[in-house]
């Protein structure tokens, strides 16, 4: 994880320590909501699993695979048969 360092007016940073006080969560924790939060409203992916989603683009369907113990139990039903 890289280390940046931000200059931060004294309002904000007592707001901020405030508000992380009332929800008890770190500054990190709100920094990381924050900068979410901005990638979403530009429509930048957060993550490496959205950046795949979007690359693939609206038309591709999430497909669940088969559960191996389903399969397991209807692989074994057919060979008693």
């Amino acid at each position: 994880m890289r280390g940046k360092r931000v200059n931060i007016d004294d309002d904000t940073w007592m707001a901020l320590d405030l508000l992380s006080r009332d929800r008890m969560a770190t500054f990190q924790e709100l920094a990381d909501e924050a900068f979410a939060d901005l990638l979403k409203k530009h429509g930048r992916p957060v993550d490496l699993k959205a950046a795949l989603r979007k690359s693939a683009g609206a038309s591709a369907d999430v497909v669940k695979l088969q559960d191996h113990k389903k399969a397991r139990q209807r692989a074994a039903k057919k060979t008693k048969r």
